[in-house]
């Protein structure tokens, strides 16, 4: 699939790997959408990448049917869909509560299935489209103070594995890119704030570029799952 003149939805393109994807496939030529919940952090997004915000918290399950359906229409149709929106919360077994499960999921899990569901709907009408789930290096193996962020991630390589086995037969392509650690601001939910490259650690930019390498392998083929890791980062 060529990035030019594609038409792309990017959650949580406000900040981090949200943000360099849309500069990268702008630059590309491509028409795209970025959401997220802060009006300022979003409209600032968008005049440094030249992608158009709209306003979307896919954890308000009541808005998912009329607002994806409205960024479909401005889009004028949609090619390819980047589930990137995403938060953590990190604590030991002895301090995790049911609410903290609720808030990541309803975001990581449950908004971000939904959000696929309706645009899978346009994808088979069409017999074609790309997913690309932001996994983690995290859906594959747990650590310490991971339980519930771990367990969201685990419950997205499920989901992109049975959407992988329902949708080919429809020409959608899903795929689950699973980075280590990124200087971004995703730890820091307090006040969100970007963090400065580190020159021995992955950045927002390398994931866009791997984002970049699936859409525009030949239709013909997919790549599954992928996984960054930085070299040395100690």
């Amino acid at each position: 699939m060529k990035l030019t003149e594609s038409k792309i939805l990017i959650t949580g393109g406000s900040l981090g790997i949200g943000k360099a994807m849309a500069k990268l496939f702008v630059e590309e030529g491509a028409k795209v959408i970025i959401t997220g919940r802060d009006k300022n952090r979003l409209n600032s997004a968008a005049k440094e990448t030249g992608a158009i915000p709209k306003i979307f918290d896919v954890s308000d399950f009541d808005q998912i049917v009329p607002k994806t359906c409205e960024i479909i229409e401005e889009l004028g149709g949609i090619d390819i869909l980047i589930n990137n929106a995403g938060i953590g919360e990190f604590d030991l077994l002895d301090d995790i509560t049911l609410e903290s499960f609720q808030r990541i999921f309803n975001i990581n899990v449950f908004g971000l299935a939904l959000l696929t569901k309706e645009v899978s709907k346009r994808f088979k009408k069409q017999n074609r489209g790309q997913i690309i789930n932001l996994g983690s290096t995290a859906a594959s193996k747990g650590f310490e103070y991971g339980t519930v962020y771990a367990a969201s991630k685990f419950a997205l390589r499920g989901m992109t594995q049975c959407w992988q086995a329902e949708l080919r037969k429809f020409n959608v392509r899903v795929t689950l890119l699973n980075p280590s650690e990124v200087t971004t601001a995703f730890s820091d939910n307090a006040t969100r704030m970007e963090r400065e490259n580190e020159s021995k650690k992955l950045a927002p930019q390398d994931i866009a570029f791997m984002a970049k390498t699936i859409i525009e392998m030949e239709n013909k083929g997919f790549i599954p799952e992928i996984t960054a890791w930085a070299t040395n980062p100690w």
